[in-house]
C-alpha cells in the first residue's frame, strides 16, 4: 500500500448517526443514490438535469470530455432565470417567499417568488436600455440587499454573464475584475450597512471606473442615502430606471454551455483567475446539492446561508439553488454583531430559521464570545445545521452541534470551490454517520482519490485531494487563460484534477480536509498540516480560535508557530503557553509540538472570514507585510506584532 504523505495524527472516535426521526423524514435515507451514480454517473447527472430543471429544448449528448475541457447536457437549451423564477409562478407559488431581508438597521423586506419576477424582469429591460446584449458582462458591486440577486438574474434573464465583485474589495480590485471581463455596465449602491455605521461602495466605483474603458454606464441603488457624486450620461438612478422599464422581458434561451457568470478568485502570485461557469451543469449540480444535502421541504423550510453573495458560496447556496427548488432563504445585510453578539440567533428565532449553513470562522467567533449569546433565544427550529468555507475542527464542531443545534442536528460539513461551483464532499443528512471535522464522502456522481506525491491511489492516510472525472458544475475555464488553467489544475497529476488541497483518509474511508497543500510544514522530514495542530489548539479549554503557520528554522526546516485567542475567561500568561505547547503535543505527538505559541487579541481575516496565514508567518519571521488591502482591520496585524514581541509566548 502507498505510504502516506502528510502525517495522519489527529484521531477523531466520535460518531453521530442521523436519529430515527430525522432518517425517517428525509429525502434520502439509504444509498440508492450513491449506488445509481455509481452504475453509470452520466446517466444518473441526465435524471437530475431533467428532473430538476426545465428545458426548452432537450439535450442530445450528456458528456462530452477532452480533458481538460467539459461539455454537459449539449444541445439543450434552458434559461437559469426562467428556472428560478418564472416556473415556480407558473406553477402557482408565486406568493411563496423567496427571501425574508433584513438590514442591519433592522429594515425588513418580504419578498415572495412574484414580486422576484417582477423585479427581474424591469431591471432586464434596465439593462437591455443601456445596450446590455447576449454575450456581454456585468460587473455587480453591492451590498447584501435584494437587488443583488435581482441584477445576477436580470442578466441571466438576457444571457450576459455577471462578475459579482465582493463589496469589502477595494478599488484596484474593481479594475483587475472589470478590465479582464471586458464589462460594459457596473451595478453599485451609494453604500450598505456594516457594524452599525454607512460603508460606502459608489466612491470605490468612482475611482476604479476611470481606468475601465469598456464601462458605459453606472446602476446605482440608494441605500444609505449618503451623498454620492453622479457623473451625467453615465450614472444612473436605479428606482429612476425601474419606474421607466418595461415590466415584462422574456428569457432568453441559452445553450447549456453558455457561459452564466464570472468568478474572481485572488491569485497567489499573478492576476486574479477569472473562474467561468456555464449554465445547464452548474445549475443541475447546485440545484442537486441545495435539495439533499439541505434535505429541502420547500413547503416549510426557512433557509439561512449567512455568507456573502460575492463568494461562489452566495451564488450557488443563497441565490441559484434555493431559487432553482423554490426555497424560502433568509438574507441579511450586516454583521453578526450589530447590535449585539446575539444577532445571528436573533433572527433564527424571528423567522424560524430550519437550516442554517455558516462558516467555521463564524462558529469559533460564536464559541470566543460564549453559549450564553445563543442561550438567550429559542432556536428549536433548526432541525440541519451546515459548515462552509475550511475544514472544521472537531471542538467547533461539537460546540456547534450543542449549543446551536441542541444535539438534534445533523450537520453537513461540505469541501467545494470556486472552482468546483458546487458540494463535492459532505454527508447526506438522513443517510451518513458524521465524524466532527470530517466531510466524509463524496457526493453521488462525483469522484475523489486521495494520492500522494507520484500521483498513487492511497487508502488510508494522508495527501493529496484529486478529483477523477468531470462534474457538471466544474469550472470551464479561466477567462482568457486556457493555458493557466490547463496548468493549474490539470497538469499536477495527469487526467486528474487537483484541487490544490491536502486531505487524509481514514480506516473507515473517511475524507478530512487538511487545508491548502502551502499550509502543511515540513518539520524536520515531517509533513503535518495546519489544521491538525489548529484542532489541537482549539482542543483546550482556554482556547476559543488558532491559527498556525511554518516559519522558516535552520534546525528543522520549519518551525510550527500557533496564534491564539484565548476565552474571555482565560488569563494569558507564560504557564498558559507552555500548557497549550504541551497539549498539542499530548494529542497529536511532539514532532508537531509548536517551538512558540502567541497568545493575540484577534488574528488577520478578510472580510470573508478566511485567515490570511501569509500574514502571520510574515510576522512569525520578522519581515515586511506584504498586501493588506483586503484585511477587515488593517490595525490587528500590528497587534500582533506586538503581542508577538511582547506578550505570553513572544520568547522563541
Amino acid at each position: 500500500m502507498t505510504e502516506p504523505t502528510i502525517e495522519d495524527y489527529f484521531l477523531e472516535e466520535r460518531t453521530f448517526p442521523p436519529s430515527a426521526e430525522f432518517a425517517a423524514a428525509a429525502l434520502v435515507s439509504d444509498d440508492s443514490l450513491h449506488r445509481e451514480a455509481d452504475a453509470d454517473f452520466e446517466a444518473f447527472w441526465a435524471r437530475q438535469a431533467r428532473e430538476l430543471l426545465s428545458w426548452s429544448r432537450d439535450f442530445d449528448t450528456i458528456l462530452e470530455w477532452e480533458l481538460p475541457d467539459a461539455k454537459w447536457f449539449v444541445g439543450g437549451e434552458l434559461n437559469v432565470s426562467a428556472n428560478c423564477l418564472d416556473r415556480h409562478v407558473a406553477a402557482g407559488i408565486g406568493d411563496r417567499i423567496a427571501y425574508h431581508w433584513e438590514g442591519e438597521p433592522g429594515d425588513t423586506r418580504t419578498i415572495t417568488y412574484a414580486d422576484l419576477l417582477a423585479e427581474v424582469q424591469r431591471f432586464a429591460n434596465v439593462l437591455r436600455s443601456l445596450g446590455v446584449e447576449r454575450g456581454d458582462r456585468v460587473a455587480i458591486y453591492m451590498p447584501m440587499i435584494p437587488e443583488l440577486p435581482v441584477a445576477m438574474l436580470a442578466c441571466a434573464r438576457l444571457g450576459a454573464a455577471h462578475s459579482v465583485i465582493f463589496g469589502g474589495f477595494s478599488p484596484d480590485s474593481i479594475t483587475d475584475r472589470v478590465q479582464d471581463g471586458g464589462c460594459k455596465v457596473i451595478v453599485t449602491a451609494d453604500g450598505g450597512y456594516r457594524r452599525g455605521a454607512a460603508s460606502l461602495l459608489k466612491p470605490n466605483v468612482d475611482a476604479a471606473v476611470d481606468q475601465c474603458p469598456t464601462v458605459s454606464a453606472v446602476v446605482v441603488v440608494e441605500r444609505t442615502g449618503s451623498p454620492v457624486t453622479m457623473v451625467d450620461g453615465r450614472d444612473h438612478w436605479y428606482h429612476e430606471l425601474m419606474a421607466a422599464a418595461d415590466p415584462v422581458c422574456a428569457p432568453e434561451a441559452m445553450g447549456s454551455e453558455d457561459l452564466l457568470f464570472l468568478l474572481y478568485t485572488s491569485g497567489t502570485t499573478a492576476k486574479p483567475k477569472g473562474i467561468m461557469h456555464t449554465t445547464g451543469g452548474y445549475l443541475t449540480q447546485v440545484a442537486f446539492s441545495y435539495k439533499y444535502v439541505f434535505d429541502l421541504k420547500p413547503e416549510t423550510d426557512v433557509y439561512w446561508c449567512s455568507a456573502d453573495i460575492g463568494w461562489v458560496t452566495g451564488h450557488s447556496y443563497i441565490v441559484y439553488g434555493p431559487l432553482a427548488n423554490g426555497a424560502t432563504s433568509v438574507l441579511y445585510e450586516g454583521t453578526p454583531d450589530t447590535p449585539g453578539r446575539d444577532r445571528m440567533w436573533d433572527i433564527v428565532e424571528r423567522y424560524g430559521v430550519t437550516q442554517l449553513y455558516t462558516a467555521p470562522t463564524a462558529i469559533r467567533t460564536f464559541m470566543k464570545w460564549g453559549a450564553q449569546e445563543p442561550a438567550r433565544h429559542d432556536l428549536s427550529s433548526l432541525r440541519l445545521l451546515g459548515t462552509v468555507g475550511e475544514p472544521i475542527n472537531p471542538e467547533a464542531w461539537m460546540w456547534y452541534h450543542e449549543h446551536i443545534g441542541g444535539g438534534r442536528c445533523p450537520i453537513v460539513d461540505t469541501w467545494w470551490q470556486t472552482e468546483t461551483g458546487g458540494q463535492m464532499i459532505t454527508p447526506l443528512p438522513g443517510v451518513t454517520a458524521t465524524k466532527p471535522g470530517s466531510a466524509t464522502f463524496p457526493l453521488p456522481g462525483i469522484g475523489v482519490e486521495v494520492v500522494d506525491e507520484e500521483g498513487n491511489r492511497i487508502e488510508q492516510g494522508g495527501g493529496y485531494l484529486t478529483l477523477t472525472r468531470p462534474w457538471p458544475s466544474m469550472l470551464r475555464g479561466i477567462w482568457g487563460d486556457h493555458d493557466r488553467y490547463e496548468s493549474t489544475y490539470w497538469s499536477q497529476y495527469p487526467g486528474r484534477y487537483f484541487a490544490g488541497d491536502g486531505a487524509k483518509i481514514d480506516a473507515d474511508g473517511y475524507l478530512w480536509l487538511l487545508g491548502r497543500v502551502d499550509d502543511v510544514m515540513n518539520v524536520s522530514g515531517h509533513r503535518i498540516s495546519t489544521t491538525e495542530v489548529e484542532s489541537a489548539l482549539v482542543d483546550h479549554h482556554a482556547v476559543a480560535e488558532a491559527a498556525v503557520v511554518g516559519a522558516s528554522d535552520d534546525v528543522t526546516g520549519q518551525a510550527i508557530v500557533g496564534y491564539v485567542i484565548i476565552r474571555n475567561d482565560a488569563v494569558a500568561s507564560e504557564e498558559l503557553v507552555a500548557e497549550l505547547r504541551q497539549h498539542v503535543a499530548t494529542k497529536i505527538g511532539p514532532t508537531a509540538r509548536p517551538k512558540r505559541v502567541i497568545i493575540v487579541p484577534d488574528l488577520p481575516k478578510t472580510r470573508s472570514g478566511k485567515i490570511m496565514r501569509r500574514l502571520l508567518r510574515d510576522v512569525a519571521e520578522g519581515r515586511d507585510l506584504g498586501d493588506t488591502t483586503t484585511l477587515a482591520d488593517p490595525t490587528v496585524v500590528e497587534a500582533i506584532r506586538d503581542s508577538a514581541a511582547n506578550g505570553p509566548g513572544s520568547a522563541a
